[in-house]
């Protein structure tokens, strides 16, 4: 496999592996180290599809499918690759549009593909003709094996819930047997403009169970220009149920919060989901990242690491309403985990190519806290110990900060700092990682929780 397919994403190492330790040989017998594709473990294509918001990305029988908002709000749209960057370039089909006049005439907005029972199911939300924010959320359903196929789409008609009102966002995603919907609605006599709702259904279309409401918007970070929670998204791991979700305005205000209940809970129950006090996912202005959120969670194809998926804008200033906008960008990249098995999201990275992280053994990261460099057990600040290896003609590299994009490491005598000039750098792969050499006979070296800099190489681990 050449580094070319790594680099479109077809990825052959796990994570896992580069964390352990475990480098090939060469042809001569020479340790030779994964390359940081495969390491990281997503495609680092930023934006990965332009100017669609809402981003939705299932894998279903080795491809993954995409769909999401499109700035006309007026037609549904998928398509497919191989590969998660293949989705940038591969053909888009149009599924469905909008009818001139009456019910669905109006805004179409934020569709969700899902396999069900071997068919297809789309969920979106749609405005009528006459009132493009009378919103309300309706279902699609397809019998062919492939989604991008418009001649399998039918509509199954509005899901109707509690109230008629304002609703958008449904996800579905089944757990120990049953079948769940959450979303986003208006709830009459509630004081804020959505808050989110889990139900049981009887099939795609239909609700078994009563709502419950699971969280409202009551927290600053939730209630800036509008009081929202929405943005719906599911993922199962490590004995627990976390559910993300989108809240505030749609500009530079927009982020991510978290939900989190035990996986044998009642999910029908309000008191099994704890809300994060923070936003877990924030506008980065170093990155020039702006508004990340509704998001979704897909697998890379390694089959093992988790990719978070998301849009945001590369600029804070919009002329007029955000909603109108197109410039919500669909991104995606790897998912961290917390050695106590929550997720750890870090912060919307910027342009540039794989990202590793630098470890003297499993429990301990290089981080940078300001310009300093120190060596700490599983740091929780995940920004901060994100690299990459920038390569330079001659075949050195600079070592570039992540949240810091405009510094690099830089060495001074045997002082490790950041800084805006970066110290040429030459990697070399060990039995037990690589040795990042800094000068002749001078390596990067891990002492006393300090990186530094010796005539004896510590052998770090990528991952």
């Amino acid at each position: 496999m050449n580094r070319r397919n790594l680099l479109r994403g077809s990825l052959g190492v796990t994570a896992a592996g580069a964390l352990g330790g475990l480098v090939a040989s060469g042809a001569e017998g020479a340790p030779q180290l994964p390359s940081d594709a495969e390491i990281y473990g997503v495609t680092t294509v930023d934006p990965l599809i332009s100017q669609r918001a809402d981003p939705w990305i299932t894998k279903v029988a080795g491809t993954y499918y995409f769909t999401g908002s499109v700035p006309e709000y007026d037609r549904l749209v998928v398509r497919g690759s191989s590969t998660i960057a293949g989705l940038a370039g591969a053909e888009e089909s149009v599924i469905w549009r909008r009818p001139a006049t009456g019910t669905m005439g109006g805004h179409i907005w934020a569709p969700e593909l899902h396999r069900i029972g071997g068919k297809w199911y789309l969920y979106f939300a749609a405005g009528d003709a006459g009132d493009v924010f009378r919103i309300r959320t309706y279902v699609m359903e397809s019998a062919l094996d492939d989604p991008r196929d418009p001649a399998g789409w039918s509509l199954k008609g509005q899901l109707i819930t509690e109230w008629d009102g304002f609703t958008l966002d449904a996800t579905s995603f089944h757990h120990r047997g049953k079948h769940y919907l959450v979303w986003a609605q208006s709830e009459p006599e509630i004081a804020v403009n959505t808050s989110l709702y889990i139900a049981e259904m009887a099939n795609p279309w239909t609700l078994k169970s009563k709502p419950t409401r699971i969280t409202t918007p009551t927290r600053s970070w939730e209630i800036q220009g509008y009081k929202v929670n929405e943005g719906p998204a599911v993922l199962i791991r490590n004995g627990k149920v976390f559910l993300t979700f989108s809240a505030s305005a749609t500009d530079a205000r927009y982020c991510m919060g978290l939900l989190t209940a035990d996986a044998g809970a009642n999910l029908l129950k309000r008191e099994s989901w704890v809300k994060t006090p923070d936003p877990i996912f924030v506008t980065s202005e170093a990155t020039n990242r702006w508004g990340p959120g509704h998001n979704s969670f897909t697998v890379a194809e390694d089959g093992k690491t988790d990719v978070l998926v998301y849009h945001a804008r590369d600029y804070r200033d919009i002329t007029g309403d955000p909603l109108y906008d197109p410039n919500r960008h669909t991104r995606v990249q790897k998912l961290y985990w917390h050695e106590d098995g929550t997720p750890l999201f870090g912060i919307p990275v910027g342009d540039g190519g794989p990202i590793v992280r630098l470890s003297p053994d499993r429990n301990h990261f290089v981080r940078h806290v300001g310009d300093a460099f120190h060596v700490e057990r599983s740091p929780r600040a995940l920004e901060q110990t994100q690299f990459r290896f920038l390569k330079a003609a001659d075949g050195t590299e600079t070592v570039q900060s992540v949240d810091q994009p405009a510094k690099f490491l830089t060495v001074s005598g045997t002082t490790v700092s950041l800084s805006t000039t970066g110290t040429p750098v030459t990697r070399t792969a060990t039995r037990d990682g690589v040795t990042i050499r800094v000068a002749p006979g001078r390596y990067l070296r891990s002492a006393a929780g300090r990186l530094t800099v010796g005539d004896k190489a510590t052998a770090f681990k990528l991952s």
